[in-house]
């Protein structure tokens, strides 16, 4: 029992602190006892947790009423973090036009969800040709089994990755899904080397993907973009000119949001 104890306390914790915040939104301006009740927790811990996000810049208090309110130091992460998800969303509509133009075949934008270890499909350009591989937006595939997957997590260090590798349950999806984590973080290394991950039947048979992330300003790879083949309509003779279009559309779109990286 005890072994749980903490991370109970820390989740309670947790809940009275955006208790506050979402008080102080709706509220604008609160006193001490306010904030306690809509916390539901005595005055001592609201104080505590209101100081605490004083301290930390979230909110401050009026001298003369001595209630409490938000300061624009959340309004400004959030506005970042819309503006860097439509800044994304443009600068990938422009490389995979380029990419489905330029192929023909679909072109699939997907993002990593840390809370399940999964590729989540929000954009894509559909194939020209009749025969041809359908995604949903918002469909939801495992990281190890799809070139998506393998983009997004290839450029974090080794450790990092074989913590994720663990946590995973790498399930045969296909005829050549990967099982083994060795194999899954040799195949990761590859990707990293050559600047693009490729999948072959491992996802879904008959099929063949190759992506390549794009990276923020700070360098971390915050999507990825790839290109699905029918495997009968690959044909390996153009994939130096697919690598070459895919690792100049990822240097485009990283450019565009500030990566200075090669």
């Amino acid at each position: 029992m005890s072994e749980h104890a903490p991370k109970t306390e820390n989740v309670a914790a947790a809940l009275k602190v955006f208790a506050v915040m979402e008080a102080l939104a709706e509220e604008k301006r609160m006193g001490l006892a306010e904030l306690a009740q809509r916390a539901m927790t005595s005055k001592t811990t609201a104080h505590r947790l209101v100081q605490t996000m004083v301290e930390l810049g979230y909110v401050e208090q009026d001298p003369e009423t001595e209630k409490y309110g938000l300061t624009l130091k959340l309004f400004s992460m959030g506005a970042r973090s819309l503006s860097e998800k439509a800044d994304l969303m443009r600068v990938a509509d422009q490389a995979m036009g380029v990419l489905s133009r330029a192929t023909g075949e679909a072109i699939n934008l997907g993002i990593l969800d840390d809370r399940d270890q999964r590729v989540v499909y929000i954009h894509k350009y559909e194939s020209a040709y009749g025969l041809s591989m359908k995604s949903t937006l918002g469909l939801r595939n495992p990281l190890h089994s799809t070139s998506l997957g393998k983009a997004l997590l290839a450029w974090r260090d080794d450790d990092e990755l074989k913590e994720r590798i663990a946590k995973m349950e790498l399930t045969k999806h296909a005829p050549n899904t990967m099982t083994d984590p060795d194999v899954l973080l040799e195949a990761l290394r590859l990707t990293r080397e050559r600047g693009f991950s490729e999948e072959v039947e491992e996802s879904e048979a008959g099929v063949r993907c190759m992506a390549v992330p794009i990276f923020n300003y700070l360098g971390k790879p915050i999507a990825a973009m790839s290109i699905s083949f029918p495997l009968f309509r690959f044909d390996e003779a153009r994939k130096p000119d697919y690598v070459d279009l895919l690792l100049s559309a990822s240097a485009k779109a990283s450019a565009a949001l500030g990566y200075q990286g090669s």
